[in-house]
């Protein structure tokens, strides 16, 4: 080793990142495991590199004792002092040795251990920046298809899009440029795993984020979406300010803004919906775009009955009942759909009984019961005892 080297190191800290300091310390860790690998030797020796110059040393450290019994680790008292007078009992002594052909040896190991902290460290540098990019929008091309697996060129590193998180009706191709959704960051021995998604909700949060300035300015805020990858998505936005149209701001002029999210998902149908505190308004919004009458609901069971036009049940419900689902999803509530007709044939019971109100009641009624006090019951015991007594 030589200044070359250290020089060399000192360009290595300025373009990977790798401080020469840390570099140096895995190398003298690296040639104590190669001299003992390669020397057959099980010295106790310690190694040191000069940070200026390169030069290393080798050392054989002892343990300077009265009579050495292990002549690896130990030294005798005379045999110390012929080296340094001052040395006594107790003291550790380091003896510089010069091992054959050590310097190539050196140099392989050095070389070895600089490219693999190298590759550490660039690792760790991918893994940082692509960590914080975790749940945001990313383009990537399609490299290559593998075992169901879709892997993309991120420019850096490549990224995988497993089958759970692909869309069943898109179809990928090699060189396909789009837009993924980074769901996860995984940071590996080898290198970091970049797990993509085109079927995670979060995809349409970032398009919209993209598309619509009022959102990533804070005028309009998205409340919820719920999807069904490929085929509908639904998403509840709301603003602060009476003087913005939540959803206008969302469809853009003449659409151009749901359009380009819409054709980026490949025509998945979106529908933009109102949120609203009033969860009977909130539900009417979210089963659009069925007219609904009324909506009557238990806050306890997080429990809703929407009642919609004879002609829009199917419209309500949706095919395969995809739009209710959608909308429970959107709102955190169980939704049932009744007809105006089924409905006006229902019996009060019946109501209480979709909205799980005959449920609360027996709820209150045995809560009632454990809360009632001991004492009372013994009272009731003596009355009822008191009037046996008087017959």
């Amino acid at each position: 080793m030589n200044k070359d080297f250290i020089s060399a190191l000192e360009e290595i800290e300025k373009s990977k990142g790798v401080t020469k300091e840390f570099i140096l310390d895995a190398l003298e860790k690296g040639l104590v495991k190669s001299y003992q690998k390669n020397y057959d030797n099980h010295e106790n020796v310690e190694i040191t590199i000069n940070k200026d110059s390169g030069e290393i040393s080798v050392f054989s450290k002892k343990e300077v004792v009265d009579q050495a019994l292990d002549d690896v680790l130990e030294i005798s008292l005379d045999d110390a002092k012929n080296l340094n007078s001052k040395y006594k009992i107790g003291d550790f002594i380091r003896i510089k040795i010069e091992p054959k052909n050590f310097g190539r040896v050196a140099a392989q190991t050095a070389r070895n251990i600089v490219i693999q902290q190298i590759r550490n460290a660039e690792r760790d540098s991918i893994y940082e920046e692509y960590l914080g990019k975790e749940h945001e929008l990313i383009t990537g091309q399609v490299q290559r298809i593998d075992n169901h697996n879709v892997y993309f060129n991120l420019g850096k590193i490549e990224g995988i899009m497993p089958l759970r998180e692909q869309v069943q009706s898109e179809n990928y191709q090699i060189n396909d440029r789009l837009k993924l959704y980074i769901k996860e960051v995984k940071n590996t021995t080898k290198e970091p795993q970049i797990i993509l998604s085109r079927a995670d909700k979060g995809l349409v949060v970032r398009l919209f984020e993209l598309e619509v300035p009022e959102i990533m300015q804070g005028d309009v805020e998205i409340y919820e979406v719920s999807r069904e990858a490929g085929s509908r998505t639904k998403i509840a936005v709301f603003s602060n300010d009476k003087e913005i149209d939540a959803i206008g701001s969302c469809i853009g002029y003449k659409g151009n803004r749901v359009n380009a999210i819409v054709s980026e998902l490949r025509d998945e149908k979106i529908d933009i919906v109102n949120y609203d505190k009033d969860i009977e308004i909130f539900v009417t919004n979210a089963l659009n775009p069925a007219q609904v009458v009324k909506v009557l609901k238990n806050d306890r069971k997080n429990q809703a009955l929407a009642v919609v036009k004879d002609d829009e049940l199917s419209l309500a419900i949706g095919k395969e009942g995809q739009n209710v689902r959608l909308a429970a999803k959107l709102t955190g509530w169980k939704i049932d759909i009744k007809s105006q007709e089924e409905f006006d044939k229902l019996s009060p019971e019946e109501i209480d009984e979709i909205l799980q109100l005959n449920v609360d009641k027996e709820d209150d009624g045995e809560k009632n019961l454990e809360e009632k006090d001991p004492l009372d019951n013994e009272k009731d015991i003596e009355e009822n005892e008191t009037e046996e007594n008087t017959y």
